[in-house]
């Protein structure tokens, strides 16, 4: 979906699948958001907590997608979000887990066409040292890297707020750029989450403008609150602006808190 506002060349939006819509079962999502008026959706990983689904859960998941005429921009590996986990790449007892996951989640992004796989790189572990999970964290990205650049597809670098994710280590877009630049993958690139990095206190045109040549996607929700833009503070003409000035002409996920999916912020 592309709007225009003032003069502003709105980029094309899709629907986060796993947090909005949620008064349906998740393969009735998609279909949800082309009826309101989209082209695309993207999902935190599908399949709960298991990271090697069957034949049967993963073509079901698949047709769901290719039943409702949408395309696949964005989906995580492993996270473990609805556990309370934010992703395993940096977890040691989880090696095995992910590095499982990663060959089924590229497959299933080699079937819908998905080019955008976001690792979430996982809680800091009480007795764990930091820099042990750091370095398994490099290893990670660049398996997935690897096995992502097979397709042609990106793995996507994730900076969270500290304030509903205090145990996740990457809370500045900076800190996220610099592992990104440290596994030394060319397809590992910059989720730029607007959300996240407002919640933090970052100047959002500046983030932007200093990392553009970095950011592989774009989330957006409204600061504070996490709602749909027009119920914060955000000027997300101006951010939009920014992007596209800074070169930036990707999907853009809505990934807010809200019941209610509609376009009055759009003027």
């Amino acid at each position: 979906m592309t709007k225009q506002a003032e003069g502003v060349a709105f980029p094309k939006f899709d629907v986060n699948c796993s947090i909005l819509f949620t008064d349906l079962p998740l393969l009735e999502r998609p279909a949800a958001a082309k009826r309101a008026g989209f082209d695309a959706v993207e999902l935190w990983w599908p399949f709960g907590e298991d990271p090697t689904p069957g034949d049967k859960e993963i073509d079901g998941f698949v047709r769901a997608i290719r039943d409702a005429g949408v395309e696949l921009v964005g989906l995580n590996f492993i996270d473990l979000i609805p556990a309370g986990g934010r992703g395993l790449v940096s977890i040691p007892s989880e090696v095995t887990r992910l590095r499982d996951n990663i060959d089924v989640a590229v497959g299933i992004a080699e079937e819908t066409g998905c080019r955008a796989l976001n690792a979430l790189y996982g809680n800091r572990v009480e007795g764990e040292s930091p820099e042990k999970q750091d370095e398994l964290a490099l290893e990670n990205l660049r398996l997935a890297a690897q096995a992502a650049g097979v397709i042609g597809a990106t793995v996507l670098l994730e900076a969270l707020n500290s304030f509903e994710s205090p145990n996740y280590p990457i809370v500045s877009a900076a800190h996220a750029v610099q592992i990104i630049e440290q596994t030394g993958a060319p397809n590992v690139r910059f989720l730029c989450d607007l959300y996240h990095l407002a919640r933090m206190g970052e100047e959002l045109h500046s983030v932007i403008r200093t990392h553009a040549p970095h950011i592989g996607h774009v989330q957006i929700a409204d600061n504070p609150g996490r709602g749909r833009p027009g119920t914060g503070e955000l000027d997300f003409a101006a951010l939009f602006q920014t992007l596209a000035e800074s070169g930036y002409d990707g999907w853009i996920g809505l990934e807010y808190k809200d019941p209610e999916l509609n376009w009055k912020w759009i003027k």
